[in-house]
């Protein structure tokens, strides 16, 4: 199979070039792990958000579950523990004030769960006895007569320092600092230290350079850059820890459109493969960054998945593709919206899906290619 990624590297000019380099991406074999998780009776994920993995080997589901209240407007989010088995272990913060709309879970080097729910516009820090330790953002105030969802004005509104507009993920360099990115609205990502204070943010709605359109998922690497899943954008966008720009990563692993199907709605795109067949927002073009994961060092990988044709792609950090897996579909082994991934390891992931309300185990075999 062969693919093309397009770096755009930040030159010394601070001008901003493309660079295609033509590769090979063979398919990776992997296996699906049959009812990993047993859930207590009368307990569901629903839409699997996100998903994490600490240093025990204990998997975190943030989920989009235990719904309460009209059918428009519920809150939709409940965070589970799981031991390395997929036995249920607890629940943390039922019934929690942030809890509104879950979108990403991750686990810092402490083990301390990190939850970020994009319906109430904030993270919560939790140490690992489940407590919390930090709150970040702010909900809008259930008694005020104008309280109702975000609006969506082009262009959007300034941002407030300390404060969110459907915020997406987090992450942390080794100094501390965490970086939060913010998100469907303010489109920038926000820095604190490692106290909690505020920083700086970077970033505004836009197709160029350092610009975004939907933020949706971030991590860092061990050198402390932030790579940022700009998926409005079809793409993955590189920095420093001060918010300068260092590359930009575009997938462009060629599929079978024919064979490939959605998983809701029609097909996007056309036959031809273009980009510019996905319109001016590329959130469902092939190779456009829903979720994104590195691995631990020495030895960093970037994983990234897509919603169509419902891949997940292995990567150098510089964003050559190693090996591509998956397809659309409801069994084993196919995807559906993969929302979050969490990669303990190069050869082991945890995929959450929104629309098959799942958690899938794999285990890749590279060895076998």
């Amino acid at each position: 199979m062969r693919q093309i990624a397009f770096a755009l590297i930040l030159a010394s000019t601070a001008a901003v070039a493309q660079q295609p380099t033509p590769e090979t991406a063979p398919s990776i074999p992997y296996d699906s792990v049959p009812d990993f998780f047993k859930l207590p009776p009368d307990t569901f994920f629903g839409e699997a958000a996100g998903v994490a993995v600490n240093s025990k080997g204990h998997v975190f589901v943030f989920s989009r579950g235990g719904t309460s209240g009209p059918a428009y407007g519920a809150a939709a989010a409940q965070l589970l523990e799981f031991d390395a088995d997929g036995r249920f272990l607890r629940e943390i913060g039922r019934n929690l004030y942030a809890w509104s709309f879950a979108h990403a879970v991750r686990i810092d080097k402490d083990d301390n769960i990190w939850a970020v729910d994009k319906g109430s516009d904030m993270v919560i820090k939790f140490n690992p006895e489940g407590r919390v330790t930090m709150v970040f953002g702010r909900k809008k105030e259930a008694s005020d007569e104008a309280d109702e969802p975000w609006k969506h004005p082009s262009p959007p509104a300034a941002p407030v320092e300390g404060m969110f507009r459907q915020v997406t993920d987090v992450t942390w360099d080794g100094s501390g600092n965490t970086y939060i990115s913010d998100g469907y609205i303010n489109s920038r990502v926000a820095k604190y230290d490692p106290d909690g204070n505020w920083i700086k943010s970077w970033g505004e709605f836009g197709t160029g350079p350092g610009q975004f359109r939907v933020l949706h998922s971030i991590q860092a690497d061990a050198e402390g850059n932030i790579y940022v899943g700009d998926r409005g954008n079809g793409r993955i966008q590189v920095f420093d820890g001060q918010g300068n720009l260092i590359r930009i990563i575009q997938i462009g692993v060629p599929f079978d459109y024919a064979r490939a199907h959605p998983a809701i709605g029609p097909k996007p795109g056309a036959p031809d493969g273009s980009l510019a067949s996905y319109g001016a927002a590329l959130t469902m073009a092939p190779g456009a960054p829903w979720a994104l994961c590195i691995t631990p060092p020495p030895h960093q990988v970037l994983y990234s998945s897509d919603a169509f044709p419902g891949r997940i792609y292995k990567m150098t950090l510089d964003g050559k593709v190693l090996g591509v897996l998956g397809e659309t579909g409801k069994k084993l082994k196919q995807f559906g919206w993969i929302h979050e991934i969490a990669c303990p390891s190069e050869n082991e992931l945890y995929v959450a899906e929104l629309l098959n309300w799942r958690v899938q185990k794999l285990i890749l075999h590279p060895e076998r290619q």
